[in-house]
């Protein structure tokens, strides 16, 4: 049994550094010995400079590609080696002193205000380079290295969280990101299945990546990989040990509402054959470093393609999603005060269960235990079911995008609200989320794009009928 504790959890990501480490060893060792000892891990005193002296060394690219190629593996060697104070000062330093030249950009751009017409296209050119900080350079010199892709992607994870309290991290954090954009375009990545006889390696990964519905060992994630299941990610060719994002798929009959029957391991195995709905039912973004890289929409439409070519009999698409931003938008409103959210007749049946204590919805919801009541959950489910049909048709943010980020996410997919599920997810992170329901997203291919184009254009929501009904519940 894997359980998923810190000790599991450094184990990961002690062999991923460790790997790391020995890839660029022996190819940094020449550059290592030419530039003499390294620098310390909290690059104290003159280490400083002694850092700056490695990064014009790789600017410089001196000798061939060899030569470059070990002076980029010893810079990253320094950076791993670091501890956090370390780390965040060599941040500094490549984002303070190796960005670009201000006056030298102001010069270019009088040179072009001045120049004829002759001379304009030669003065856009000198400028573009000029806009150009040299850390982007030294940072592309990590592509050429093993697992170079993979320490970026890392560092700017490390980026994103430092650049919060330092304000002067942002643009190399923004040139990072840019870098990660275009190596990891759509074209470049590969669709795979994983199976239960991926390598170990591989599979522990997975548990140590699934963020929606924890993995809760060996046997849990057998489960989810038997022939009735479908795991699926995408890999970049430079990164083929680690996914980018996957997906978890059942195969079931009819449009599943509760997680717990989905991840039933004394559950009977199904034949995918006789299957008629995909249900996708974890979602899992796998780098932190590539936040605001977008794949779960390509991800969602590959899969799709692929289990129509495999299982032809299948005709529903849908989704068994959490609701995560419902339960504190609840919250709130009913510390501000739920009279205006309950109708008479729903306060009055609520308050007859000795769970309220004479406090509404409010004092059930705080209740431990309160999901284990059949009486509670039967007189909850419609005033509950129609708050939240309200929350995800009907409250938007400045932008005009729903507040909860999954359902923005399948909104912006094309896909449509199909039906809110009570008690559908009564674990303690379902009723924390969303009182325990779940919400089912239905990608009707005939439909995705036009609810696509609704959505990003005008804000519109494409509900089925059965969402809206609760509203007049």
């Amino acid at each position: 049994m894997v359980e998923r504790s810190s000790g599991f959890f450094d184990t990961v990501l002690d062999r991923t550094l460790n790997n790391l480490r020995n890839a660029w060893r022996d190819i940094s060792d020449s550059a290592r010995n030419a530039i003499g000892r390294a620098p310390r891990p909290e690059l104290a005193g003159e280490d400083g400079e002694l850092l700056r002296e490695q990064m014009r060394n790789c600017l410089e690219g001196r000798g061939g590609e060899v030569s470059g190629r070990a002076r980029a593996a010893d810079l990253g060697r320094t950076y791993l080696a670091l501890d956090q104070p370390g780390r965040l000062t060599f941040l500094r330093i490549l984002a303070e002193s190796f960005d670009i030249d201000r006056s030298e950009v102001a010069a270019c751009c009088a040179r072009l205000v001045a120049a004829d017409e002759r001379e304009r296209p030669g003065a856009e050119r000198v400028l573009r380079r000029a806009l150009e900080p040299p850390r982007i350079k030294l940072l592309t010199q990590f592509n050429a290295l093993p697992d170079g892709v993979k320490f970026l992607v890392d560092m700017r994870a490390e980026l994103m969280a430092l650049a919060r309290d330092h304000a002067s991290l942002a643009g190399l954090e923004q040139d990072l990101k840019s870098l990660l954009a275009g190596w990891f375009d759509i074209g470049f990545l590969e669709l795979r299945r994983i199976t239960w006889e991926a390598p170990a390696a591989l599979l522990e990964k997975l548990i140590f990546y699934e963020a929606v519905h924890e993995i809760r060992g060996w046997t849990d994630l057998k489960n989810r990989l038997e022939a009735d299941r479908r795991c699926f990610a995408f890999f970049h060719p430079r990164m083929r040990d680690e996914p980018l994002i996957f997906v978890e798929v059942a195969l079931v009959r009819g449009m599943s509402g509760s997680i717990e029957a989905l991840l039933d391991e004394s559950a009977p195995l199904g034949n995918p054959t006789e299957a008629d709905a995909a249900i996708f039912y974890s979602i899992s973004n796998c780098q932190k470093g590539l936040a605001g890289i977008s794949f779960g929409n390509f991800l969602i439409k590959r899969v799709v393609d692929s289990l129509r070519s495999d299982l032809p009999r299948l005709k529903i698409f849908a989704t068994l999603s959490p609701i995560p931003g419902f339960g504190a938008w609840l919250d709130q409103h009913l510390a501000d005060g739920e009279e205006a959210m309950l109708t008479p007749a729903e306060r009055r049946s609520l308050d007859a269960l000795p769970a309220a204590k004479g406090q509404g919805l409010r004092g059930i919801l705080v209740e431990p235990g309160w999901h284990r009541d059949a009486e509670t959950l039967r007189l909850l489910k419609q005033p509950m079911l129609r708050l939240c049909a309200h929350y995800l048709l009907e409250e938007k943010t400045a932008t005009g995008r729903v507040r909860d980020p999954v359902a923005h996410f399948h909104l912006s997919n094309g896909a449509r609200l199909e039906r809110l599920n009570w008690a559908g997810d009564l674990s303690l992170k379902g009723i924390q989320q969303s009182a325990g329901m779940m919400i089912n997203y239905l990608y009707k291919l005939s439909e995705i794009e036009e609810n696509h184009e609704a959505y990003i254009e005008n804000g519109r929501v494409s509900a089925s009928s059965q969402v809206r009904s609760l509203l007049r519940s």
